[in-house]
C-alpha cells in the first residue's frame, strides 16, 4: 500500500480561490494533467510530493472517483467547470475567475487558478 503526503496549493498573482489541500489515497490517486501537452510541469510536482500518479488526461479517461485532483490550462469555459462540478479538487495554471456555462459549481473549496510551481507546498 502506497504512503501518500498532503500538499497545500494557493492562488497565484490574478488568482482565484483555495488554497487547496490535496492528500492522494488507495483508489483516488490520480493526479490528472489536462493541458493537451503530456504531464503539466505543475501536476508532477504534485505527484512527486504526495506519492500520487501522474496521469495524461488526453491519453487515456480516468473515472471521476480515482482523481485526486485535475491541473487544467482552460480559460473559461468547459474543464474550469467540470472537474468543480464533480467535486475534483481542480487546479488551472491561468488566472480565471468563475465563468462560463458552469460557473456555479466553481467555489474556492474546490477549485483554484493562477497556479505556478512556487504556489505548490509539501505538508508535514
Amino acid at each position: 500500500m502506497a504512503e501518500y503526503k498532503k500538499v497545500n496549493v494557493k492562488a497565484g498573482p490574478g488568482g482565484w480561490g483555495g488554497p487547496l489541500v490535496i492528500e492522494p489515497k488507495e483508489g483516488k490517486s490520480l493526479i490528472v494533467s489536462i493541458t493537451g501537452g503530456g504531464i503539466h510541469p505543475l501536476a508532477q510536482k504534485i505527484a512527486e510530493l504526495t506519492g500520487g500518479e501522474a496521469f495524461d488526461g488526453f491519453k487515456g479517461g480516468a473515472k471521476f472517483e480515482n482523481i485526486a485532483c485535475a491541473v487544467i490550462d482552460c480559460g473559461g469555459t468547459a474543464r474550469v467547470g467540470v472537474y468543480p462540478m464533480k467535486k475534483v479538487p481542480t487546479i488551472d495554471i491561468y488566472p480565471t475567475k468563475p465563468a462560463g456555462p458552469l460557473f456555479r459549481f466553481i467555489k474556492a473549496d474546490v477549485f483554484v487558478s493562477g497556479v505556478r510551481l512556487e504556489d505548490i507546498e509539501a505538508i508535514d
